[in-house]
């Protein structure tokens, strides 16, 4: 199963973007989203390393409720 994180963007050098998410940073390429406007502040879509999509702040608060709503889940089948 493949699965991409929504990140939001603080920092923009050349076709690299600084991405945080839950307080964890990484470093992620935009070479995907080259024909597309990205800035700081904007929320993407990241897999293996690459923004393959942007997306709404809604949309990407959207997701992360639903992945803490699967790990809540996990956890109390695993407790």
């Amino acid at each position: 199963m493949c699965l991409g994180i929504p990140m939001q963007i603080v920092e923009i050098k050349d076709f690299n973007a600084r991405c945080e998410a839950k307080g964890v940073e990484r470093d992620v390429s935009l070479f995907m989203l080259q024909h597309e406007p990205v800035n700081v502040g904007d929320f993407v879509m990241v897999h293996v390393g690459y923004a393959i999509q942007k997306m709404s702040e809604a949309d990407a608060l959207s997701t992360w409720e639903l992945f803490d709503e699967m790990l809540r889940a996990a956890e109390s089948v695993d407790g």
